[in-house]
């Protein structure tokens, strides 16, 4: 406990998402006045709200109010998590409500959760028993995200542990929060509204049928009849999700309701939605307050929580809060619609100021135990406990420095008799998302540089690979097809620029560089009669790829017409882009960043050899050197620009999601590199990279599994992305033979100075 008293007195800032005032609903109040109760009891901590917002440039937000996030535009999620990820938050605290954010279920939040690397502590205001799919799936993602999950009533406990499978370890019950206001008697008060004189009723929230208005309507005649003075007050706007739908016809039928009843004269509905000082105003000038309402699953009700926190006479149906709150005699509960159990009960409390009086102590004196400054307490507590148990990041001399052996292991487990499948469920391959060619070219080019495999293996599977590529083939469109169903049945009738790209890169290869003649011969054919596609392709990485199997052609090849035609073609074009794309702090071929950005240089570098032309391998140097300064953080490791980085004009890349790709291919580029220059430095950037993967990189995790040759799919800003794809596994065994043939070499000598064994 010391330990977790230490930490909350260093958490100087919390992210805080949610409604905010001025929107007007419940969950707005609500998440205002967390964020109030939090800088009262802590006023040196910085809390950033981050406000939903369902009418952009509608609200006028205060200064508290850090950013609005638009509910239904997802990348302003992703911006938020950047926000909230720079702004050295400590810890962020949901307000979790279907229905405030975009996507299926409102699962834009769980775009936002997974950007964040710093515990969250959710609060959930709606927990069903009988979920949609989208919105069991949404509640497990919270569940899986969240280190606190926060409840108000202990039955949402038992529901989280029986219908979700959360663990109870991580689940706190916080009563929903209260003023704290002094215990006042009614009629002190009841001159303000115009309510002297009156036995006053009161209910309150955003008018809607789930409410149960009817029920007390229908008990006003009998309560009517035994107090001629009593008024029923309904006080709250209707809901704009109502009023956008049918207008004001509701809040219409229940004015119909109370005029043919006879008791028109015995309620007043106040259309608005009052400030916080002012409600607490109306709560404490009426007698009693009710809460008819009709759903039994109701796990919270801040209207009946602040009832309660100002000490008010409560008569209520048994929704699950209401049972809890008003346990042990500190309330009345009767059946759901039952008006004439309203009537009687609310008559037994009018009728007795003494039995209304001591009712009303004891709901205040349950009400001290939820003022908000012990709300903010203990959650305070909770995350500090939960930062206190975050894991701390390994030291750098606790990584070890070894480059793994290439392993075969698990490209064979990923593989069957069709070829490579793409993605899996952790190790387990996947077979609803079928094959696609980029992983089986990628999977033959690994096939000729994995020297130690025997050859009996290697010609199998090479043939496999070889087979899916031939199939691939689309003689009508001169394309290759890109992604098959498991069922071998293509899904489009050519693949992607890219794809086609990487195909010829691997063909270029796979004629060089194959141990049997066979697989050289068979390459070299398909190269040559597909080649003439690269011709007409327009993507610079697809460029990129197509000159470096020209180039492995050219090697095994010398003078080969067409692959020297792609490598005079395309290196010009590339040289044309970087021209047009430089700016003094932007040495790069395009005005943004994407995947497998080192493939670019390499390329240049490649051609530059196989042309002689000093100029090509300069600026494939150079531009090497550029984005290699672009992947450093700033402790020095190697940081791949992650996905949320692509598509931004000349913007520095952003932490995450960082993927084995770019690893692996800066590896390539950098041995590239070295080839081309001698110069060490680029060793030295090779080894940096590939270290990314056995744990050196922003969370201190290793992403390669080395007792099976296995890799995870990303580094999230969470931790591992744990699925391991065919893309990741081939990226570690494609850098571990690059690093191992590096290391030979560069007559690297194993040693404890030496960053590659």
């Amino acid at each position: 406990m010391a330990h977790v008293a230490d930490v909350a007195s260093r958490i100087d800032r919390v992210a805080l998402i949610g409604n905010f005032l001025p929107r007007k609903c419940g969950l707005a109040t609500f998440t205002t006045d967390t964020f109030t109760a939090l800088r009262g009891r802590y006023p040196d901590l910085k809390v950033d709200v981050y406000a939903m917002d369902d009418h952009p440039g509608l609200y006028d937000y205060p200064a508290e109010v850090t950013m609005s996030i638009p509910d239904q535009d997802r990348s302003a999620y992703i911006a938020a998590a950047r926000a909230i990820e720079t702004s050295g938050a400590k810890a962020l605290w949901l307000q979790h409500e279907y229905g405030i954010f975009g996507g299926p279920a409102g699962d834009h939040i769980l775009t936002l959760l997974d950007r964040v690397s710093i515990p969250v502590i959710v609060t959930l205001h709606t927990i069903l028993e009988k979920p949609s799919a989208d919105e069991r799936r949404v509640m497990e993602g919270l569940l899986r995200r969240a280190s606190r999950v926060v409840v108000m009533a202990e039955r949402g406990r038992e529901i989280l542990e029986r219908v979700y499978g959360a663990s109870g370890r991580s689940i706190v019950m916080i009563p929903h929060g209260v003023p704290d206001r002094d215990f006042v008697a009614p009629d002190t008060l009841k001159a303000q509204f115009g309510w002297e004189g009156r036995k006053v009723v009161l209910t309150f929230g955003l008018l809607a049928p789930n409410k149960g208005i009817e029920t007390l309507i229908g008990a006003l005649p009998e309560i009517a009849e035994a107090n001629p003075d009593v008024l029923y007050a309904v006080l709250g706007a209707t809901h704009p999700n109502l009023v956008a739908h049918e207008g004001e016809k509701y809040r219409d039928r229940l004015k119909t309701l109370a005029a043919d009843l006879g008791v028109a004269d015995h309620i007043q509905f106040i259309d608005a939605f009052v400030e916080h000082d002012e409600l607490l105003n109306y709560l404490q000038a009426a007698d009693v307050y009710a809460t008819p309402y009709s759903n039994p699953a109701q796990i919270t009700s801040g209207t009946l929580s602040y009832a309660v926190g100002v000490g008010k006479a409560v008569v209520s149906t048994p929704y699950v809060h209401a049972t809890e709150i008003l346990a042990d005699g500190h309330g009345v509960l009767v059946d759901f619609g039952d008006s004439a159990a309203f009537a009687r009960e609310i008559n037994l409390l009018l009728g007795s100021e003494r039995n209304r009086t001591r009712l009303s102590q004891r709901a205040y004196a349950r009400g001290r135990t939820m003022i908000w400054p012990v709300l903010a307490e203990r959650a305070m507590a909770e995350i500090a406990a939960m930062i206190a148990a975050k894991p701390h990041r390994l030291s750098k001399s606790s990584l070890a420095p070894v480059a793994l052996k290439p392993d075969f292991a698990a490209v064979e487990r990923m593989s069957d008799a069709t070829g490579m499948l793409q993605h899996s469920i952790y190790s387990v391959p996947d077979r609803r998302h079928g094959y696609c060619i980029d992983d089986n070219v990628r999977a033959l080019m690994l096939l000729t540089r994995m020297d130690e495999l025997d050859e009996i293996t290697r010609d199998k599977w090479m043939t496999i690979y070889e087979s899916f590529i031939q199939y691939a083939w689309n003689p009508d469109v001169r394309r290759f097809r890109n992604f098959m169903n498991f069922d071998r049945t293509w899904c489009e009738e050519f693949g992607s620029e890219d794809s086609n790209g990487r195909t010829l890169w691997a063909l270029g290869v796979t004629a060089r560089d194959a141990n049997l003649a066979k697989h050289r011969d068979w390459a070299m054919a398909m190269f040559d009669m597909t080649a003439s596609l690269a011709l007409d392709l327009g993507s610079p990485r697809a460029h990129a790829f197509c000159m470096l199997g020209a180039a492995a052609v050219l090697d095994a090849h010398p003078g080969h017409a067409m692959a020297k035609q792609i490598l005079v073609r395309f290196s010009d074009e590339l040289l044309a882009l970087l021209a047009v794309a430089r700016r003094p702090e932007w040495e790069w071929f395009e005005i943004v960043l994407a995947y497998d950005n080192a493939r670019l240089p390499e390329a240049m570098i490649r051609a530059g050899q196989a042309l002689g032309r000093d100029d090509l391998i300069k600026s494939g140097s150079d531009t090497l050197d550029w984005i290699i300064g672009r992947q450093t953080s700033p402790e020095g490791r190697f940081r791949a620009v992650g996905t949320e980085s692509f598509g931004r004009p000349y913007e520095e890349p952003l932490p995450f999601d960082q993927q084995p790709l770019e690893a692996q291919a800066t590896v390539d580029a950098c041995v590239t590199a070295f080839e081309a220059t001698g110069d060490k430095r680029w060793v030295a950037e090779a080894e940096r990279a590939y270290r990314w993967y056995l744990g050196q990189n922003d969370l201190d995790l290793p992403l390669a599994t080395s007792t099976d040759g296995g890799c995870f799919d990303g580094l999230m800003p969470n931790g591992l992305n744990r699925n391991q794809g065919a893309e990741s596994i081939l990226a570690l065994q494609l850098a571990s033979c690059a690093i191992s043939a590096l290391s030979k070499r560069a007559q690297i000598v194993a040693g404890p100075s030496s960053a590659v064994a």
